[in-house]
């Protein structure tokens, strides 16, 4: 009986597996067809032939490298930021006892509550004031240290980083900085892979930043890019197909790579014992 309900498990677990990755296969075997074959019934299962003609049609249609590009600096830079931002104001809810410490946290959480879109206006209002339309800066420094990253790095610090460690390293004669970056940082590895996917994904796959800041066509991020190529007199979607999958692509690998400190840091840091 034991085996049969395992069993059972991993057939389930198996399905979802399945169902969770069959849109991504699908848009694999469509970026090698044609409009009309995308179109046709029964589906098609496998991959066709025009995979080249579809590459032909992409790069005819955008600059897929230099969208490719200018994402890329976006998203990793403000992961970076993010990365050390939070982790520094996490640390510090977690190991330090100051005046109004809790008052301000729970201020901080507050601020979770706020729809992303209520603070369109006032943000992009800022940003023309700042003369930052068209500019990178817009998109990486505003929102670099955000309240989930930091409840998110407070949490592992609670967890996984003990006192002890700390008062150690200061009898050795270190500063706090170089507790931090030397002896810390180390440590939150984990919870540094797993806010960093989400914060790159989220960064990657943003629309309506890019689309109100970013005005020159040479600054366009892939989701620009996609955008522009869609069109009211037809669209050739087996190309559309295959830029997707170009912007999905390094989002799959980054994950992987990723994948084992990732768990790690979901298990361990969003959770107090």
């Amino acid at each position: 009986m034991k085996y049969v309900r395992k069993a059972i498990l991993y057939l389930v677990l198996g399905l979802i597996a399945l169902i969770m990755l069959l849109p991504f296969y699908m848009m694999f075997v469509m970026s090698s067809l044609t409009t009309n074959e995308i179109y046709s019934f029964p589906p098609h299962i496998w991959f066709g032939s025009s995979l080249v003609k579809n590459f032909h049609t992409m790069m005819g249609q955008i600059d897929i490298v230099k969208a490719f590009i200018n994402s890329c600096i976006i998203s990793i830079s403000y992961t970076f930021l993010c990365l050390l931002f939070c982790s520094m104001g996490g640390y510090a809810f977690a190991t330090y006892d100051f005046p109004g410490k809790n008052k301000l946290f729970a201020t901080l959480l507050g601020t979770m509550m706020i729809p992303f879109t209520a603070g369109i206006i006032p943000w992009f209002m800022m940003m023309s004031k700042f003369g930052w339309i068209n500019s990178y800066q817009a998109l990486i420094i505003p929102n670099c240290a955000n309240a989930f990253g930091i409840f998110w790095m407070r949490q592992y610090c609670q967890n996984n980083v003990p006192i002890s460690l700390r008062e150690a390293a200061k009898i050795d004669g270190c500063s706090e900085w170089t507790i931090f970056f030397r002896v810390i940082s180390p440590i939150l590895i984990p919870a540094y892979s797993a806010l960093g996917i989400m914060q790159f994904v989220n960064t990657w796959n943003d629309f309506m930043q890019p689309l109100l800041i970013l005005r020159k066509p040479s600054m366009q991020t892939l989701p620009l890019a996609l955008k522009s190529m869609v069109s009211d007199r037809g669209n050739d979607y087996g190309a559309i197909m295959l830029a997707s999958t170009c912007a999905v692509l390094p989002l799959l690998a980054a994950f992987l790579c990723a994948s084992k400190f990732f768990m790690s840091g979901l298990t361990s840091g969003a959770v107090k014992e």
